[in-house]
């Protein structure tokens, strides 16, 4: 039966890739040792790989996205689980998230259904959904925290004020549409530069988010942050908002800069750019 190869080096991945006969259909999964839902996807593409004969068209590679950032940057890949469905170096469809039957409809789609015995007895099954639960590496220590003004300093470790904690309804059902859409509205005019990230900037739960509050702490940038990971009422939400289906996020001025990749280019378009937000820019008075 198939299994997954865990490829180390860029060079490995690229002689991998140019060794697969054009006829066979490459599942390239991006993943994160210290990302939760990545341990649930390596069970669903280690089972969904056991369906298949070892000798079927069909090949599973899996790549740590922060220890191959080249690969990952080739692939657009901004946040994990992310798997990348290619044949005869061409990408057919792409999966974000750890939604078990997603990922088990985009292969059989292309590869067919496998004939092992795991298909049927532990894969899951095609209706299942998997959405993470709000403790899927959510920071514990934003509870509690007040809203409140930012200068950072040069050994300030955390670099921004948590929106998270005094934002997040807890117990609470929100269903409709425009009153969340009010609610985002407000959060990303919550600080002039709102970071949404996963986990918190003294703990980023994800790479991208930690890179990406590198960049900010180095440029002495003042901002506020919301921990996505607290609130999946915002995480899911802020994505249609936005039209921006990943994160980070990064908001100035209620208006939307993008992900990691257009924070970085911004700023190497424009080493000024963000600057009246910097700590050392004059204060203009109410």
């Amino acid at each position: 039966m198939a299994s997954i190869y865990e490829v180390f080096e860029e060079s490995a991945f690229h002689s991998a890739i140019s060794a697969l006969p054009a006829s066979t259909l490459a599942v390239i999964y991006f993943h994160a040792p210290w990302a939760k839902p990545c341990e649930q996807m390596n069970l669903i593409l280690k089972t969904l790989a056991s369906t298949y004969a070892a000798s079927a068209p069909i090949s599973f590679l899996a790549l740590n996205a922060e220890e191959l950032p080249e690969v990952s940057e080739q692939y657009d890949v901004t946040a994990v689980p992310y798997i990348v469905l290619q044949k005869d170096g061409k990408t057919l469809e792409t999966v974000s998230g750890s939604d078990a039957s997603k990922v088990r409809a985009a292969v059989e789609k292309y590869a067919g259904a496998g004939s092992g015995q795991a298909q049927q007895s532990s894969l899951p099954p095609a209706q299942t959904v998997t959405r993470p639960p709000v403790s899927d590496g959510a920071a514990s220590d934003s509870a509690g925290k007040n809203l409140a003004a930012y200068a950072p300093g040069p050994h300030d470790p955390k670099t921004a004020p948590d929106y998270s904690a005094s934002e997040q309804r807890q117990g609470e059902q929100q269903t409709n549409t425009d009153e969340l859409n009010q609610r985002l509205g407000e959060l990303v005019k919550a600080a002039p530069v709102m970071l949404f990230m996963k986990g918190t900037p003294s703990a980023p739960q994800c790479g991208f988010s930690r890179q990406t509050v590198a960049i900010l702490r180095e440029k002495g940038i003042r901002y506020g942050f919301f921990n996505i990971l607290a609130d999946d009422e915002v995480r899911q939400g802020l994505k249609e908002f936005a039209e921006w289906p990943t994160f980070p996020q990064l908001w100035a001025d209620g208006e939307l800069i993008g992900g990691l990749d257009i924070v970085k280019e911004e700023f190497e378009n424009d080493p000024e750019f963000l600057a009246h937000h910097s700590a050392t820019a004059p204060k203009t008075s109410a």
